[in-house]
């Protein structure tokens, strides 16, 4: 997988959550709504691994609703 196009995803995500902290969506969602394609469109692929990435990282947390996997800014405990 192209390590610079998951990097390029993973810093368009963080500047979406910095403008909307509260935003939250699916892996679907994200790659089609959030992220903007200028040089083409990746696959959804590169989208999971830029959010597996911040996850791994705790800048993010998937949570189950219903059947559907929705990614958002991780909660932390204050």
């Amino acid at each position: 997988m192209d390590e610079q196009a998951i990097e390029q995803v993973v810093q368009q995500i963080r500047a979406y959550l910095a403008a909307r902290p509260q935003a939250a969506d699916t892996l679907e969602g994200i790659h089609h709504w959030w992220i903007n394609w200028a040089g083409g469109e990746e696959s959804p692929e590169v989208t999971l691994a830029a959010l597996e990435r911040l996850a791994a990282g705790g800048e993010l947390e998937a949570r189950t609703v219903g059947r559907r996997t929705v990614w958002r800014r991780a909660v932390t405990a204050t």
